[in-house]
């Protein structure tokens, strides 16, 4: 385990915290929304903007949930703002409702943090007949990052900030199917394997990136 805590070129390594790196970060007056904010990466990640003084938004699937967790921060941090709001990424109609009443909201958008994710579960379809890995890793928040995209714009416009798009993934985008992404049998249970669509949705997920990346490029 001599690696754990070899510094690479950030300065950190595999065992600095989510408030080792931001520490010292003022992120007051920025606006973040973190997806599946209910538990794991996701709540944590909200936890520590919140102590940076971040307003954080959290996209949550079970909302009893999301908000036991925004209770627990705030009791942690009682200067923290924080929302829970409604989101299941594996719905287009969720998406695009959470996204109508963010922006019904008027807040600025700073961060997006693409993080709710599923794994390795069995062949099964969304709402919108899509493989439900694929349509809640990848699908989900490729759209949700399309219809917050110009809030993203303007945020970073007014406040003269460069905007964050993150999208977390996972080493196993390497070990997708053979084919990378089965775009020709997204949705067929016929050769499934739970493992490599996982795989799938985060070798999406890093494309997606790629391409966001490449477009917002000045």
């Amino acid at each position: 385990m001599w690696f754990w805590n070899r510094k690479g070129a950030s300065g950190f390594s595999a065992s600095s915290t989510a408030e080792d790196v931001t520490e010292g970060i003022d992120g007051s007056g920025l606006t973040a929304i973190v997806t599946g904010a209910s538990s794991g990466i996701g709540a944590e990640t909200a936890r520590v903007l919140a102590l940076r003084g971040v307003h954080v938004v959290m996209g949550v699937r079970n909302l009893e949930a999301g908000r036991e967790v925004k209770e627990a921060i705030v009791k942690g941090n009682p200067d923290a703002k924080v929302d829970a709001m409604d989101l299941d990424l594996s719905s287009m109609a969720s998406v695009k409702k959470f996204a109508e009443d963010f922006k019904s909201l008027n807040l600025p958008l700073n961060l997006l943090i693409n993080n709710a994710g599923i794994m390795a579960i069995p062949f099964m379809l969304s709402k919108d007949s899509i493989e439900l890995q694929f349509a809640t890793n990848h699908v989900g928040h490729f759209l949700l990052t399309n219809l917050l995209m110009e809030t993203i714009r303007k945020t970073a416009s007014a406040s003269r900030k460069e905007g964050r798009i993150v999208n977390v993934s996972s080493r196993r985008h390497q070990f997708s199917y053979l084919e990378g992404i089965r775009f020709a049998k997204l949705s067929d249970p016929s050769g499934y394997n739970s493992l490599s669509a996982y795989g799938q949705s985060k070798l999406a997920n890093i494309l997606h990136a790629n391409e966001i990346a490449r477009q917002l490029k000045v």
